[in-house]
């Protein structure tokens, strides 16, 4: 029914406009007109990478999230939405990409035709770091919105206590809070639960398959293309 595709953003511009239309439309539906992480200069960015989830029956991108690596030149969107409120973001991510490289994932976004399956909160957010792996970071940031903190922690990560209000902000409208959270081990994952763990390390040796998964809605076929052509972000195309 799906199938899962990763990629870097710089390649597959056609896809990475079907997943900006996709995106904007899921926060059109919330009242979010202006949101930081939803600049679209990304997909010129050779910083960033995407996953996205087709819809098997008619091709649309129903779902899809980014990860983007660190970089002077091309900071992280979490750096430019916490800024204002907390201006050691800078700072703490220098740190962390001081020691071999971090990123953040973000954008994660999933319509509403395929609510309640699971597929963005659950699988998808799985994959994020299923193809971490492959980008050689070892940490990585997200900034969650309430509904992503518990399934972001369950995967591993950690509350960033140091930012904002013991790591929580009111963002991007001043009824939604989103908090920092940070993985400080992409490799091993000793943090998060055993299922989460095994699931994700799992994948990272089957990168391209075909498996039926059991979401909230009964079993479903999920195609996973998650071998990413060009991984090397210090070489820019």
């Amino acid at each position: 029914m799906f199938t899962f595709k990763a990629f870097r953003a710089v390649d597959e511009p056609e896809i990475c406009d079907m997943f900006i239309e996709g995106h904007a439309n899921v926060l059109k539906e919330y009242g979010v007109t202006k949101v930081t992480s939803s600049n679209n200069d990304w997909k010129y960015n050779p910083f960033v990478f995407v996953v996205t989830v087709h819809d098997n029956s008619t091709g649309q991108v129903v779902s899809g999230l980014r990860i983007h690596v660190a970089d002077t030149e091309f900071p992280l969107p979490l750096e430019g939405a916490i800024a204002p409120v907390d201006s050691k973001i800078f700072g703490l991510v220098g740190e962390y990409r001081e020691r071999g490289g971090t990123g953040e994932i973000g954008g994660l976004w999933n319509s509403r035709m395929i609510s309640g399956y699971g597929i963005g909160a659950i699988f998808l957010s799985r994959t994020s770091l299923v193809i971490a792996e492959q980008l050689n970071v070892p940490t990585l940031f997200a900034l969650c919105a309430e509904y992503t903190l518990k399934p972001t922690l369950q995967k591993g990560f950690e509350i960033e206590e140091n930012i904002g209000n013991n790591g929580t902000f009111f963002y991007p409208k001043l009824d939604l809070v989103a908090t920092l959270a940070v993985l400080k081990d992409v490799e091993n994952l000793p943090l998060a639960l055993p299922v989460e763990r095994e699931f994700i390390l799992d994948l990272r040796k089957n990168l391209e398959c075909t498996r039926v998964e059991e979401t909230l809605k009964g079993p479903v076929e999920i195609t996973y293309q998650l071998k990413i052509k060009n991984t090397d972000w210090r070489v820019k195309p």
